[in-house]
C-alpha cells in the first residue's frame, strides 16, 4: 500500500469507519434527550451525563489504543470499535434505565477511541506532508456525521420510533465499519520525519512520554482540552434545550444542534487547510475568542436564525479543537510516539471536560430554574481562558526539554 490510489483508499477508509460514531456522539444526546427525560423521568443533569460516559469511554482506551495500534495494527482497532459502537446502539433499544443509557454512551466512547485515534494516525503517516489538511478531513467526517444524520434521525424517530431508530442505525455502524477496517493500515516504510509546516518543524522530533510529559506545551494543550472541550460539548445537550425552553418545537430546535455539528465537521477541514499555512496555534486561539464572545451573546439574542449562528460559532471552534490538536502534538512532540502521547491529551477532555461541562451545565439549569444566561456566560469564559493558553504552545519555540 504505498502508491497514490492506496492512501486515498485508506484516507477513505478512515473516514467511513469514523463517520457513525461520530453521528452517535454528537447526534444522539441532543436528539433523545427528550425521549430519555419522558421515559425514564430523568433531569437535564442526567442526560448531561451521557455526554460525561461517552468521554470517559473515549478516555479509558484512548491512551492504550495508542499503544495497542503498533503492536496489533490500527485495522484490528477500528474493527473492535466498530463492533463496539454497531452492537450497543442495537442494544439500546431494550434500554430500561439512565442506567443502561449510560451503559451504551460508554461502550460508543469506548469504540470511537479504537477508530479515532489508529485513523488519526494512520492518515497523518500517509500524507505527511499536509497533516493538518487530512487530520482535518478525518476529523470532518467524525463531525459532520451528526450534521448529516441529526435530521435523518429525528425524522426516523418521528416515524419509526426509537427502537427502530437504534436498531437501524446500529446495524448500519457495525456494517459500513467492518467494511471499512480492511483497508486501515499504516504505510509499509512508516515516515519518521515529518516535512516542515509553516513556523513549525517535527524533523527529528520522537519525544518520549516521559519527555512530552516534562514539557510546557504539553501541559498548556492539556488545560486548553479542559476548557475548550468543557464549553463545546456543553452545547451538545444544551443546544435542543435551549431552543424548547425559548419556544420552538423540537423538529425546529434541533436546527441548532444541526447548525453546531455541521460546523463542527465542516469547520475541521476548514481549520485543518488553514493550521498548514498560518500556524496551530494561531488558528485555535481565534476560533476559541470567536466562539466565547458568541456563547456571552447567544442567550441575550432574540431570534432563532441569531442562535443559529451563534451555535454554528461554537461548533466552529469545537470542531478546530479536535482537528488542530492533532498535528499541533505532532509538531511538538513527533510521530513516533504520537498515538500515546495524544491519547493522554485526551484525558483531559473524558476525565475533566465532562463534569465541568455538560454536567455542571445541566446541574446549573435544575438548580437555576433554567438560566442560560448563567450557564452561557460561564462556558464563554471557558473559551476565552482556552484561547489564551493554546498561543502558549508554540512547536518552535516548545518542542525542546
Amino acid at each position: 500500500m504505498q502508491n497514490g490510489t492506496d492512501r486515498f483508499r485508506v484516507l477513505i477508509a478512515c473516514a467511513l469507519a469514523v463517520f457513525w460514531p461520530g453521528s452517535f456522539v454528537f447526534g444522539f444526546p441532543g436528539i433523545l434527550r427528550q425521549h430519555w427525560q419522558q421515559v425514564f423521568e430523568a433531569g437535564a443533569s442526567d442526560v448531561g451525563g451521557t455526554v460525561f460516559f461517552i468521554l470517559a469511554g473515549a478516555t479509558c482506551f484512548m491512551y492504550v489504543c495508542g499503544l495497542w495500534q503498533e503492536k496489533y495494527g490500527p485495522g484490528r482497532l477500528a474493527a473492535i470499535g466498530s463492533i463496539l459502537c454497531g452492537a450497543s446502539t442495537i442494544g439500546l433499544r431494550w434500554a430500561a434505565s439512565m442506567a443502561e443509557v449510560n451503559l451504551w454512551a460508554f461502550c460508543v466512547g469506548a469504540g470511537s477511541a479504537f477508530i479515532y485515534l489508529p485513523g488519526l494516525t494512520v492518515v497523518q503517516r500517509w500524507f505527511p506532508e499536509r497533516r493538518g489538511l487530512v487530520a482535518g478531513l478525518f476529523n470532518m467526517a467524525f463531525g459532520l456525521s451528526a450534521a448529516i444524520m441529526s435530521p435523518v434521525f429525528t425524522l426516523f424517530l418521528a416515524r419509526w420510533g426509537y427502537g427502530m431508530l437504534t436498531v437501524a442505525a446500529g446495524t448500519a455502524s457495525l456494517t459500513i465499519g467492518l467494511i471499512a477496517s480492511r483497508w486501515i493500515g499504516f504505510p509499509a516504510a512508516v515516515l519518521s520525519k515529518q516535512a516542515p509546516m509553516g513556523r513549525s518543524n517535527s524533523i527529528g522530533l520522537g519525544l518520549t512520554v516521559g519527555q512530552a510529559l516534562k514539557s510546557r506545551a504539553f501541559w498548556c494543550l492539556w488545560l486548553t482540552w479542559v476548557l475548550a472541550g468543557a464549553a463545546g460539548a456543553s452545547m451538545l445537550v444544551l443546544a435542543t434545550g435551549f431552543g424548547l425552553a425559548r419556544g420552538m418545537g423540537l423538529a425546529s430546535a434541533v436546527v441548532l444542534l444541526t447548525a453546531f455539528n455541521l460546523t463542527n465537521g465542516c469547520g475541521r477541514l476548514i481549520s485543518g487547510h488553514f493550521s498548514d499555512r498560518f500556524g496551530r496555534s494561531r488558528t485555535m486561539a481565534i476560533s476559541f475568542t470567536a466562539a466565547g464572545i458568541a456563547y456571552l451573546i447567544m442567550p441575550h439574542a432574540a431570534t432563532p436564525w441569531a442562535w443559529a449562528v451563534m451555535a454554528a460559532v461554537i461548533g466552529f471552534a469545537f470542531g478546530t479543537m479536535f482537528a488542530v490538536s492533532g498535528p499541533l502534538a505532532g509538531d511538538c512532540f513527533g510521530m513516533s510516539h504520537f498515538g500515546a502521547i495524544f491519547g493522554l491529551v485526551f484525558t483531559a477532555y473524558g476525565f475533566v471536560a465532562g463534569p465541568i461541562g455538560p454536567w455542571l451545565s445541566g446541574h446549573l439549569l435544575d438548580r437555576t430554574g433554567g438560566n442560560y444566561v448563567l450557564v452561557f456566560s460561564l462556558l464563554g469564559t471557558m473559551y476565552l481562558l482556552a484561547s489564551g493558553l493554546i498561543l502558549l504552545v508554540r512547536p518552535w519555540r516548545e518542542c525542546r526539554i
